[in-house]
């Protein structure tokens, strides 16, 4: 079943960077910006990470919270965190199950080969838990104009 706008945001139970339990329903009340991501410390995750961390005033201002989802490790989490000095939070979804939900789990193709990866997608979710909008195509460098 594919997410739409309008629909309740799945809930999820899963670490961040430093190993705490972070739950969707704990952010009730606040909006959320949710982007899932294929890879820490690539140059297109980089750009949108830093993209988003040079405009997060922005986004707080706006009454947001950046939750930044993949697949790696808390530890390599970590490591982007302090190498890109990046203010927000990211959750170390190792087992899939937020990317199961959110259908960001993907066949992907690259030169010909079919791989399963992370789509590169962002839901906005507000105060209630609802998904407000789903951007499909990020734009990396410019992605909190996208966002607001």
């Amino acid at each position: 079943m594919e997410l739409q706008e309008g629909d309740q945001a799945p809930d999820f139970e899963v670490n961040d960077q430093n190993g705490n339990t972070v739950k969707l329903s704990d952010y009730k009340g606040k909006k959320v910006v949710l982007y899932f991501y294929p890879k820490d410390s690539t140059p297109g995750c980089t750009a949108e990470a830093c993209n988003l961390r040079d405009n997060y005033t922005a986004l707080q201002k706006a009454g947001y919270e950046v939750l930044g989802v993949s697949t790696d490790s808390e530890k390599s989490h970590l490591k982007f965190i302090e190498k890109q000095e990046l203010p927000f939070t990211l959750l170390a979804d190792t087992e899939k199950q937020i990317h199961e939900k959110y259908g960001t789990w993907v066949e992907k193709q690259m030169y010909g080969r079919k791989y399963m990866g992370t789509a590169r997608v962002t839901f906005l979710i507000d105060e209630e838990g609802k998904i407000e909008k789903i951007i499909q195509k990020v734009k990396t460098k410019d992605h909190t104009a996208q966002i607001l």
